[in-house]
């Protein structure tokens, strides 16, 4: 049964909604006069806790991002960052919301505000000030290894659906803050982009977010244009400060800065600043607005092994990596401080004072001074944001092939379904755990349980297909100290014990004290050659295994980190284990007979027992679990393969899913298959199945969600944020012949030399037909757009009005798309694309309902930037506006002088 919130918890939890209505926040302007007051009453080491990162008192940190200190003698308060998208990063383990990617294939800016809501909810529940969101980038490089986290490859997508979510948090009392500004969108980090390009692409979203009145913008690891982001006039000053009138504070991506002068180019605020020595960090992070001198104890070189740990290792499903590599991070090499320059003159208490009073202005517009900030941490609006994710997920969901219209699941269907696949029975809530919100296991119901309570007379099998969560390790094949049964347990007082396997667990009753650290050590006696995924499974801890002496695999939370070294249960692997524990799962190529083995527990601060279990899967086991998910499909009437993918391999599933897919195709006719990715991927079994449907990562809700999509109850009106190409090549950023756009680049350089033709537009230009195309995504009905009416305005943009009719039998959402078209007379040495997205909306219909709508098309979507010129210039003649359902499917045009 769905959760019900008791009264007085709902009364709680609707407590910050109330408050967020009562006020304006933020407000319009600060109070100019009380922040020069306030300046003018502050030390210079004071205005320096305003511009630089510090380690919160451990009584107080949530294991957050970052720490401001504030100037508690003056009543300034301090300022908590958090890690996302999406969601909140912190100790406390926050909901997982529907991934970036799946609320830009909403196309709905009400979904894109709420969703922000629900952000700005969780923040102030977990006492966060600043929420380092909306990811604004741009999804140029799909192989980009933080292009998932992105609202799309569309620039104009992308700002409207991130400047709605910045509204929703905002409302909330929460400092939003925009990130990466600029060029990061590759995993290069020497980037060269075009001034018509940058204006027009990559800082447009940037522009979109200060319209939206964001409080911060984060600016970026990358170089671009031969400066680093964090410490470039162009982009900081003229373009963010000049051009777009950004009167906010811009923070550094943390360990982004590299000379203490950055200061002078536009950066305010300095993150992480001082960090602990015990950090993995410590070593690769120097703090630049450090006043004080320089301790001699400070490390000088990074914890490999433990980030390693941190960033995770590669299940086996994936392809093996060279692991971690740092030297393509740029490295500090300037060691003067703020201390040095303001002694001689290179930096001035006046341009710190300038940049103390960026931050103090977003202090005051929010209410902080006053007392408007929340730092106790309060029960989170479980059920309200609850709300929120579940309908994003289902509006999300992407029709992508619906042959013979084998979706939705028909009622004699449902007296003889077959789901397969790992997470067909868990929901893949976050897909990669990264800088977002962990989720919450035991509030999420896999599609299989959901499809079950909402249809209890269907008669659903289940075939996992691949297990995570394995089993135990047969207690016979362990022993110690030459052949005695079980293993050597050691406490970390030195008393010994022995157990029989490693199975301590909340649900057999066995769960460790809390705080518990033990090793336990002893051999393993293989049954025979082959290879062995190992499991090792905990909560309430930190874990490690090892192997003949060498380490396996270690679980990611690491002490002096982010979120509060506790280890959540999404962490290491696709989804956690089944009771909920995390899983790190790697594989290990094992001779027959025995080896040593060694398992070993360290301390999280989540004061919770101490679970530990080491499972595995045998070749057999995975064998057999194979046969048995091809005997289900072939024999049920309908068959519904679950597939995922955590970012790697680039365009492709993971492990042998398309070879599970292509034998449930060949066993059984009717096959669907249920997308958990955040970006497009090669299927080669495409024209074998009937049904395809993407459902990103759809947070913890998300069950619920896949299986309404499925039966029906709610009807996939989802568009593509990207175009989905049928080769990697196809792309702009990944055609083998322009090796200059790839992330390796030449010569160490990385050059945007596709310009504005970014995703569809370089389809449109190149005249490559893509698999399927931006904005594309059926229904479970039908629409017909008519009566296109195009009206200039007087500020110089457009109104549009055309009629859209739901003509089929079914109630649906329809997203109506504007695209301009370039212009006939095109000015010698500007680039155009041949069309743009410039206006969208997503509408619901009744079955036969037609109705009316009107778009404005902004007067910035008829100009280009010149880059002689320096402004922005609209082209003189007629322009051509279609609209349609896709950025491939316009029916309708009309000419605007």
């Amino acid at each position: 049964m769905r959760r019900l919130a008791c009264a007085g918890f709902i009364l709680l939890w609707t407590l910050p909604a109330l408050w967020s209505e009562a006020q304006v926040i933020p407000a319009e302007q600060a109070d100019e006069a009380r922040i020069n007051r306030l300046l003018g009453q502050m030390t210079l080491e004071e205005k320096m806790n305003l511009i630089r990162g510090d380690v919160e008192p451990a009584a107080t940190n949530q294991g957050q991002a970052g720490f401001l200190p504030g100037v508690p003698r003056l009543g300034i308060p301090p300022l908590r960052m958090a890690d996302g998208p999406p969601g909140v990063l912190t100790r406390v383990a926050g909901q997982a919301q529907v991934a970036t990617m799946g609320v830009a294939a909403t196309w709905s800016i009400a979904d894109a505000e709420q969703n922000g809501v629900a952000i700005g909810r969780q923040a102030r529940s977990l006492g966060i000030d600043v929420v380092l969101q909306p990811f604004i980038n741009i999804d140029r490089d799909i192989t980009f290894a933080r292009a998932y986290n992105t609202l799309g490859e569309d620039p104009m997508l992308s700002g409207a659906m991130g400047a709605a979510e910045i509204r929703g948090e905002q409302a909330q009392g929460v400092m939003s803050q925009a990130k990466h500004y600029v060029g990061y969108d590759s995993d290069s980090f020497n980037v060269y982009i075009d001034q018509q390009t940058l204006h027009e692409v990559y800082v447009a979203p940037f522009d979109a977010a200060i319209k939206a009145g964001v409080a911060s913008i984060m600016c970026s690891y990358n170089k671009l244009n031969g400066a680093f982001a964090c410490g470039n006039s162009d982009t900081l000053k003229t373009i963010l400060r000049d051009e777009m009138g950004f009167k906010g504070f811009v923070t550094s991506d943390w360990g982004g800065v590299h000379n203490v002068d950055f200061i002078n180019h536009g950066l305010t605020m300095e993150m992480p600043g001082e960090v602990p020595n015990d950090s993995p960090f410590a070593g690769m992070m120097h703090t630049y607005f450090r006043t004080a001198p320089v301790s001699a104890n400070a490390p000088t070189k990074p914890n490999l092994a433990a980030l390693a740990g941190m960033l995770g290792g590669t299940i086996p499903e994936e392809p093996k990596t060279g692991g971690l590599d740092l030297n393509g991070f740029p490295m500090d090499s300037d060691p003067r401080t703020m201390r040095d320059v303001l002694q001689n003159g290179t930096v001035s208490e006046a341009t710190v004072t300038e940049a103390a009073r960026r931050v103090l202005y977003e202090i005051d517009r929010f209410g902080y001074l006053d007392g408007r900030q929340k730092h106790d941490v309060t029960p989170q609006d479980l059920e309200g944001n609850g709300r929120i994710i579940e309908k994003t997920a289902e509006d999300a969901a992407v029709l992508l092939k619906n042959e013979g219209g084998v979706l939705p699941l028909h009622k004699e269907d449902l007296s003889s379904l077959t789901l397969i696949g790992p997470t067909a029975g868990q929901v893949d809530a976050i897909g990669t755990f990264g800088e977002r919100s962990p989720g919450m296991p035991e509030r999420e119901v896999g599609p299989l349980e959901a499809l079950r309570q909402l249809e209890p007379e269907a008669k659903v099998t289940f075939a996992v297909a691949d297990d995570m969560t394995g089993q135990p390790i047969d207690a016979s094949l362990f022993t110690h100290d030459g052949g005695k049964p079980g293993l050597v347990r050691t406490d970390a007082s030195g008393r010994t014990t022995v157990d029989a396997s490693i199975d301590f667990t909340k649900k057999n009753g066995r769960a460790l004290p809390a705080n518990s650290v033990v090793t336990w050590k002893g051999e393993l006696n293989v049954p025979a050659d082959g290879s062995y995924w190992l499991a090792l499974q905990v909560l309430g801890t930190r874990g490690m295994l090892l192997i003949d002496g060498k380490e396996v695999g270690r679980t990611g939370a690491v002490k002096g980190t982010v979120h509060g070294d506790v280890q959540h249960a999404t962490q290491d692997n696709v989804i956690p284990t089944v009771d909920g524990l995390d899983n790190v799962r790697r594989a290990v190529q094992l001779t027959k007979g025995m080896h040593t083995i060694e398992v070993s527990t360290s301390v999280d601060t989540s004061n919770q027992p101490v679970q530990v279990r080491l499972n595995w899967t045998t070749p057999a086991s995975r064998k057999a679990d194979h046969d048995a998910a091809i005997a289900a499909a072939r024999a049920a009437k309908v068959a519904v393969v679950f597939v995922w993918t955590r970012g790697k391999p680039d365009f492709a599933l993971p492990g042998d899913q398309d070879a599970l897919v292509e034998e449930v195709a060949e066993a059984n006719p009717n096959t669907v298959v249920v997308l958990n990715t955040s970006q497009p991927v090669a299927m080669p079994w495409l024209s074998k199945v009937k049904g395809v449907l993407e459902m990103w990562w759809p947070g913890d809700e998300g069950g619920w969600a896949t299986a309404k999509t499925l039966l029906g109850q709610s009807n996939p009106g989802g568009r593509l944020p990207m175009t989905w190409a049928k080769d990697l090549g196809d792309y702009a950023a990944t055609s083998p012949a322009y090796p200059e756009r790839s992330r390796k680049g030449i010569d160490g350089k990385t050059t945007f030399s596709e310009g504005v033709l970014v995703g569809y537009r370089w389809f449109d230009d190149q005249k490559i037909d893509p698999l399927y195309p931006f904005g594309y995504g059926l229904s479970y009905t039908q629409f017909a757009f008519s009566n296109l009416k195009v009206t200039p305005t007087a500020e110089g943009g457009a109104t549009v009005t055309v009629q859209v009719k739901n003509t089929g039998h079914v109630a649906g959402d329809e997203v109506a798309q504007v695209y301009l078209e370039a212009p006939q007379g095109r000015p010698a040495g500007v680039q155009f694309a041949p069309k743009t997205l410039v206006a969208f909306d997503r509408i619901s219909l009744q079955a036969g309902e037609e109705r009316e709508i009107t778009l404005q098309v902004a007067p910035r979507a008829f100009e280009y930037w010149s880059t002689d010129r320096k402004t922005w210039v609209k082209p003189a003649g007629e322009r051509t506006v279609r609209v349609g359902d896709s950025s491939r499917e316009l029916p309708l045009h009309a000419e605007v002088q």
